[in-house]
């Protein structure tokens, strides 16, 4: 047993397992889903050290199917912890397919983060698209049906993309490493492409917003974990210092806030915050130095704990009300008192207040955008962190739990739910608190930096503190956007609305133009056909009996003709 797990690449054996759950039943099969990324676990911290490294050849080409080093093993770990409690979440779920998905969703995305090749990368890339499609088809409703195959159409069209870069580079340098790719070649900027629709580039994001809030209530826990994250690894994998990454990571941080503020799902307004949270990362990227890589691996490590915690809260509100509705909502925390707790952690560790998981993650990136002079970036970014406050810190707590009371008196969470929640919380906390001791350590490279100065906690205090003045003078004057029954579209509207209505009105217009071909021809064939009968019917000109001496005069005539045809 010892001997066959060691042979077995990280991730293979959540994959395998996730197969091998549609052959139990009961609680037999829920155990099985918590107990496999323990197992998995184990796996990674037993037998696949850092330097780890597994090589293999394919006809010509030589392959690296596990490659362990420190950047790596930052997203293997949070990705174990987070299928774990995921996985826990999810406990008192029936349903087959849902576990299934989730476990061979998990197990691909771990085994990408370990890929030392740009093949092996792919077979995993497409494997995390097939399989957590039916996390969102699983909810079994219309809308989750249509957006899941515009998530599938995407994610697949992400890997058709990574597969034509991957043969371009190979093409090109001969080699098959998954390392750093740079823009200079075809390859390299198709693979960028292909990992920036999967990490939500401006203008390539509405997928998440779109799937996300529509996939089942334990479903976008996984999803919130696992997808956007691989991206971020892989870019930071393969174009760490990519000039082009500043900028658009100041964009995602950015113009999220704006559509957050107005969505009244509130699943989907933790899609754009987790939108939102990814500029960050990328620009942490494309930054380049130690400094910020780290920061951006300490964020995708907080981000994936404090985005499923609120996930999590959501996904229990959701449950027991049956909405996720702003407008819908409020009062709850004197029914889900310990969701409420569970939440405001959540919402306390996005916003990175001091103690807890996001003040000591996204400053690593903040201080190095400002050490390296880029004024206007670091204002951007700073700008983000105070809209991500308004928006996640403050709208997702007060009008779920709290604002006018809806009246709604419900059950608290599922007890499985609620340790999920709470161990994810604690984390949180933890992380905030020991950050040298819990998460620096963990990082890619050695790490010399202290949250805790007295500058750092009340610059982030004053932030905070008139984000905060901010939402209240607005909520009070009532200036602050009225939480709407409405879908909030911004790209997504060239997809599911011009697109649609251009093809609607293209198909019209062929039909109307193909009746009037089709009548005109039609027309002019019954005219045709029907002078051929006058002129071929007995008493036709053609069809008549002709006199002898009027043929020959007829001859004459056409012969005549042909002479002086033949010598003009």
């Amino acid at each position: 047993m010892t001997a066959s797990l060691a042979s077995l690449p990280p991730g293979l054996l959540l994959i395998f397992g996730g197969l091998l759950l549609t052959l139990l039943r009961g609680r037999l099969q829920r155990i099985a889903l918590v107990a496999l990324p323990l197992a998995s676990a184990w796996q990674l911290l037993q037998f696949f050290p850092d330097g780890t490294l597994v090589q293999a050849q394919i006809f010509d080409y030589e392959l690296t199917p596990v490659r362990i080093d420190r950047l790596s093993l930052v997203w293997g770990y949070v990705f174990h912890i987070a299928a774990f409690v995921s996985a826990l979440y999810a406990f008192h779920v029936k349903d087959t397919l849902q576990h299934a998905s989730a476990l061979v969703y998990a197990g691909a995305a771990i085994g990408a983060v370990f890929a030392g090749d740009l093949v092996t990368l792919f077979v995993y890339w497409e494997l995390t698209a097939l399989s957590s499609v039916f996390l969102i088809w699983a909810r079994k409703t219309e809308r989750a049906f249509h957006a899941g195959m515009r998530y599938l159409v995407i994610q697949v069209g992400s890997g058709v993309v990574l597969l034509s870069g991957v043969l371009f580079h190979l093409h090109a340098t001969g080699s098959l490493d998954f390392g750093a790719i740079g823009l200079e070649s075809t390859g390299g900027k198709l693979i960028f492409l292909a990992f920036g629709i999967k990490a939500a580039f401006p203008f390539l994001h509405n997928w998440l917003q779109d799937a996300y809030p529509e996939a089942t209530v334990t479903g976008t826990v996984f999803l919130s974990s696992f997808t956007t994250k691989l991206a971020i690894y892989a870019l930071a994998r393969g174009f760490a210092g990519t000039e082009i990454l500043i900028p658009i990571g100041a964009a995602m941080t950015a113009f999220p806030i704006f559509f957050a503020v107005i969505e009244n799902d509130l699943r989907r307004v933790l899609a754009y915050s987790l939108n939102n949270q990814l500029g960050f990362m990328v620009v942490g990227i494309g930054l380049g130095t130690q400094m910020s890589l780290d920061g951006t691996a300490a964020h995708a490590f907080v981000h994936i704990l404090y985005k499923a915690l609120l996930f999590m809260s959501m996904g229990a509100v959701l449950l027991r009300t049956g909405t996720a509705n702003g407008s819908d909502l409020g009062g709850l925390y004197k029914s889900m008192p310990w969701t409420t707790g569970f939440c405001i952690v959540g919402a306390a560790s996005i916003s990175a207040f001091p103690l807890f998981s996001g003040f000591v993650a996204k400053s690593l990136i903040l201080t190095e955008a400002a050490e390296q002079h880029r004024t206007v970036i670091y204002l951007i970014l700073l700008f983000a962190s105070a809209g991500v406050f308004h928006h996640s810190g403050i709208k997702i707590p007060y009008f779920a739990f709290f604002g006018h009371d809806s009246g709604k008196r419900v059950e608290e969470a599922p007890r499985n739910m609620l340790w999920a929640m709470g161990l994810t919380a604690a984390a949180c906390i933890a992380i905030g608190v020991f950050p040298h001791q819990l998460l620096y350590p963990l990082l890619p490279y050695p790490v010399d930096y202290q949250p805790y100065t007295t500058s750092h906690v009340i610059t982030q205090i004053q932030l905070l503190l008139f984000s905060a003045l901010a939402f209240t003078v607005l909520n009070r004057t009532g200036l602050y956007p009225p939480e709407l029954r409405s879908t909030v579209l911004d790209t997504d509207w060239l997809y599911r609305k011009a697109a649609p209505t251009a093809i609607g009105w293209a198909y019209r217009t062929g039909r109307t133009v193909d009746r009037g071909v089709r009548a005109a021809f039609l027309g002019a064939l019954s005219s045709f056909l029907g002078r051929s009968e006058r002129a071929f019917n007995p008493k036709g000109l053609l069809g008549r009996t002709w006199s002898t001496r009027g043929m020959v005069l007829w001859a004459t005539v056409l012969l005549a003709v042909c002479l002086v045809s033949y010598y003009l």
